[in-house]
């Protein structure tokens, strides 16, 4: 996990109020086991292991009203500094960085349209363990109606170069940071999700068979919201947990 550089998503959690649903729910669907923080103040963090490698994260809300949401961490050297840009660019400081015990710094932000993003400076604890296989993160990506102004926040923030991808028949872009391809954006969809969603960003985890980890989600107690369909990269579904979080799934192509 130390090779992941300052830039690269590198971590997910899972906010709700209902943890053990959550285990419930995700250990159904990709096979995660639950290690609990044994720090009294975590209330109950639990890492989601794969095969005993860190995959992913859930805890409570950090406020009562807060909705259950995904959310992306990025890798950084320097937290402050990421908050500093943030503010400069026009986005909003909604965490400023904090230490987590002794796992590492975190600060969560949200970009002028909204959407809200976290970054994690690591120290004990590097992010995930394990990516890009059956019931690991694979890929996140921007959901926004403004494309042009996210391009101009997040080269200011990340230093991301976009890229336009071959994705019809929607207009997609790539967040380059040095060689990688590392993210994603893209404009809302329509069809399937809430009209009045803001802006957000989605993550994207792993399956053998799209399809039916979609069918298991329902029967899990879950809801489809995008059908499986077939891109470039994959065959990807856009699905949401007992408790409204959204998340998709996908089945990469064996080439990427």
């Amino acid at each position: 996990m130390n090779a992941v550089a300052p830039g690269i998503p590198c971590w997910a959690d899972l906010a709700t109020a209902d943890l053990a649903e959550a285990k419930r729910f995700y250990g159904g669907l990709f096979g995660w086991t639950g290690r609990v923080s044994p720090q009294p103040e975590a209330g109950g963090y639990t890492t989601f292991l794969l095969d005993g490698q860190a995959a992913a994260g859930v805890g409570p809300p950090a406020t009562p009203d807060q909705v259950p949401i995904w959310s992306t961490y990025v890798a950084t050297d320097d937290a402050d500094l990421v908050a500093t840009r943030v503010a400069k660019a026009g986005g909003q400081v909604v965490v400023p960085p904090l230490e987590i015990f002794d796992q590492g710094r975190m600060a969560v932000f949200a970009d002028p349209a909204g959407a809200a993003f976290s970054v994690w400076q690591p120290m004990a604890m590097g992010g995930a363990e394990v990516f890009n296989v059956p019931g690991a993160l694979s890929w996140t990506e921007l959901v926004t109606p403004d494309p042009e102004g996210a391009k101009a926040f997040y080269e200011l923030v990340f230093g991301w170069q976009p890229e336009e991808q071959p994705m019809d028949p929607v207009p997609y872009t790539g967040w380059r940071c040095g060689s990688r391809i590392v993210a994603g954006m893209m404009p809302p969809l329509g069809d399937g999700y809430p009209a009045d969603l803001p802006a957000y960003w989605s993550v994207y985890f792993a399956v053998t068979d799209t399809d039916a980890a979609a069918e298991q989600a329902v029967e899990l107690g879950g809801e489809i919201l995008v059908p499986p369909w077939d891109l470039p990269v994959g065959r990807i579904a856009a699905l949401r947990d007992p408790h409204g979080a959204l998340f998709s799934v996908i089945t990469l192509h064996p080439q990427r």
